[in-house]
């Protein structure tokens, strides 16, 4: 059985209505800040399209109204299963730019988990948008995916492990200093920008680092800005198994 959902969420984000329409409805600008690599046909009734650990998922872009209004919907499953995101964009005089996200669909039998999760990653990906728009602007990111199982092993222990590894303390903190040398990866200097009990950001002068931990598995969403990234995707992917494989 298919059950419907919304998820309306509102923020205020410093940059300009353009800023924001290039970061939402483009696929380097999606790259930039939310999941995936992602593809966008620029016009309504083209496609659009977000490639994650191998896995592909298809849209349809219903509305493309340029630094005003933007969305998408994915075909539905045999069970009647869809997505659809809508982005409205509100410009406001010298106070930055209103954005509302809408996020809709059916979800399948295990509704009220897959529901509980997307409500509770919102406001971190909102976050990442106002990280990426406020600290990065006119620049877009490689995006880095990472994930490794980690068994029957309490999430606590793979919380402190990845915390452990960064330098940072445990529980992870706004405002903590990560001064970590990953093994066969740049150093990583920077600043928690997000915490919760599900994700740890944080922000450094060349990238956006996340680091997610949920039941069986960890993964690693990277943005990263700076202009060596050949390997990188393949190097937190060795790195993360390492610590927690």
């Amino acid at each position: 059985m298919t059950h419907p959902f919304e998820i309306e969420l509102e923020t205020t984000l410093p940059a300009s209505p353009e800023q924001v329409w290039e970061a939402i409805a483009t696929g380097p600008g999606i790259d930039s800040w939310f999941m995936g690599r992602n593809e966008v046909e620029p016009r309504e009734g083209g496609s659009a399209a977000m490639e994650t650990g191998g896995h592909r998922q298809e849209a349809l872009v219903t509305a493309y109204e340029p630094g005003k209004r933007f969305a998408t919907r994915t075909p539905a499953a045999e069970d009647g299963r869809f997505m659809a995101f809508e982005y409205l964009i509100e410009g406001r005089e010298g106070a930055g730019t209103v954005l509302r996200v809408v996020h809709s669909g059916l979800l399948g039998d295990d509704w009220q988990d897959e529901y509980d999760a997307l409500r509770r990653g919102w406001p971190f990906h909102l976050g990442t948008l106002r990280q990426y728009l406020a600290h990065f602007p006119g620049r877009t990111a490689v995006p880095v995916f990472a994930a490794v199982p980690t068994g029957p092993r309490p999430p606590r222990d793979v919380w402190a492990a990845l915390a452990r590894a960064l330098s940072l303390p445990l529980p992870p903190a706004v405002g903590a200093r990560a001064a970590a040398r990953p093994a066969g990866l740049p150093p990583l200097d920077g600043e928690v920008v997000w915490a919760d009990e599900e994700r740890f950001g944080i922000r450094t002068a060349d990238g956006l680092y996340t680091f997610h931990h949920g039941p069986g598995i960890a993964l690693a969403f990277h943005h990263l800005f700076g202009a060596d990234t050949d390997g990188a995707e393949d190097a937190w992917q060795r790195w993360l198994a390492g610590l927690l494989g």
